[in-house]
């Protein structure tokens, strides 16, 4: 049994002949170096007459720094308690107060927000389970929209390179005014607005949707940042000289590798790991003006086609018993067939592509299904074309300043590679240069 009951929510008792032994270091959730075990002659009584001399901490917390918890991370180590101010729920702004669907919470079993504390930067902060249903009613049955957020025993992790926190079984989750400590923080906010209103992100997350060309703009900055941004584009192809998945842990996600006789995860640490197929197909899409390579990872393929990885590739090998085991599954028809489909895509910018490694954009999640704004007639384009595609500066989220040039980022100062495909059944044949028309 694990559990946590603080001093001022049970009766006091005395505990008389039972084990101690050295705390364990994984998943740690106090100081304390030794664990208490009861026993067969273990004698648990209620103490009905406290004695002055012995008093209780109503509730003791373990706050540490950012530092600390990227130290930490990945380590499997002490689970501290993190407490700070929200910036986005489910990606959504604070500005209008976020809506989230209990349907969603329950099916995905997680909400995700970002939270800043006092001197630390922005971080993500994966809610499970529990904690996301409590972090539910606490949020949405709050008369003002709650920014304050404590979030006991957290686990340090690193997820696309960056330190993430995820809550586990044994958190509890508190708002705003619940509990000392929120009320502390929510005053300090009140009375520091300024520092309130600042941002220190060290990813940045943009619910505004970007056209592709602000994107690779973005890239271009030279204080650029990992970010997530949306984006509506159309399918114009589906590449078939890549694989179009990958084997991962069934644990992590990482992909295993084949080891002499098992497969293998070098994340897990493990020799001996269940794999399981996951989305990595790339996908040719484009806008009004421009084109990109997406990669679908993971969960985005499913969204897409309706279908999971794994179920295709078991469907195809079972029907394909006499294939070798080194057989490559060939791009399915479920991802064919999403080709001229247009959606709101949820990307992510890497370090990899803002090192200029590679320069396909990874899509995590798929938003909703769009259509693209229609492409403008021959008549309808302005005589100073100059201020038609010249790109819009961008708002910041991370307070970095960066703005999107239109000298940077405009699609003309980009090689020809990168032009947009038109619709091959569209009206107009719009020239990717209103000057060369």
């Amino acid at each position: 049994m694990q559990g946590f009951i603080s001093s001022s929510r049970a009766p006091t008792y005395t505990l008389q002949n039972f084990l101690a032994a050295t705390s364990k270091k994984i998943y740690r959730v106090a100081d304390q170096n030794l664990t208490i075990s009861f026993s067969n002659g273990s004698v648990l009584a209620p103490l009905d007459d406290i004695p002055v001399s012995i008093s209780f901490p109503t509730d003791r917390f373990r706050f540490h720094t950012h530092e600390d918890f990227q130290a930490h991370r990945g380590l499997r180590g002490d689970l501290y308690d993190v407490v700070g101010h929200l910036r986005l729920v489910n990606g959504q702004s604070l500005i209008d107060r976020p809506v989230l669907d209990e349907a969603e919470v329950i099916s995905t079993r997680r909400i995700l927000v970002h939270l800043q504390s006092k001197d630390g930067p922005v971080t993500k902060l994966y809610l499970w389970d529990q904690a996301a249903k409590d972090f539910y009613k606490k949020f949405t049955s709050s008369e003002d929209t709650p920014t304050i957020l404590l979030v006991t025993t957290v686990n340090p992790k690193v997820i696309a390179g960056n330190l993430a926190l995820s809550s586990m079984a044994s958190s509890r989750v508190f708002i705003d005014k619940d509990i000392q400590p929120t009320i502390d923080y929510f005053r300090w906010l009140v009375s520091n607005p300024e520092i309130a209103k600042r941002v220190n992100a060290d990813e940045v997350t943009r619910s505004e949707t970007m056209k592709i060309g602000q994107i690779y703009a973005y890239i271009k900055q030279e204080n650029a940042k990992e970010a997530s941004f949306d984006c509506i584009a159309t399918i114009d192809d589906v590449k078939r000289d890549s694989t179009w998945y990958y084997i991962g842990c069934s644990g992590c996600q990482t992909k295993a590798t084949r080891g002499s006789s098992s497969l293998m995860c070098a994340k897990c640490g493990k020799t001996n790991v269940s794999g399981v197929a996951k989305y990595l197909a790339k996908i040719s899409v484009y806008d009004k003006n421009d084109q990109a390579v997406f990669v679908l990872l993971g969960d985005a393929g499913s969204e897409l086609t309706g279908k999971h990885a794994a179920e295709l590739v078991n469907n195809y090998f079972e029907a394909n018993q006499d294939l070798g085991a080194g057989h490559q599954m060939p791009v399915p028809q479920a991802l064919i067939n999403t080709i001229g489909q247009t959606h709101k895509f949820r990307v992510k910018v890497s370090k990899l592509n803002l090192t200029g490694k590679i320069q396909a954009i990874t899509v995590t999640k798929i938003v909703s299904p769009e259509v693209l704004p229609p492409v403008p007639t021959p008549t309808e384009i302005s005589h100073d074309v100059e201020d038609e595609v010249a790109l819009p500066s961008a708002i910041v989220i991370d307070g970095s300043g960066f703005k999107a040039d239109d000298a940077d980022g405009s699609t003309s100062s980009r090689d020809e590679s990168r032009k947009a495909k038109r619709p091959k059944h569209g009206k107009y044949n719009l020239c990717h240069s209103f000057h060369t028309c």
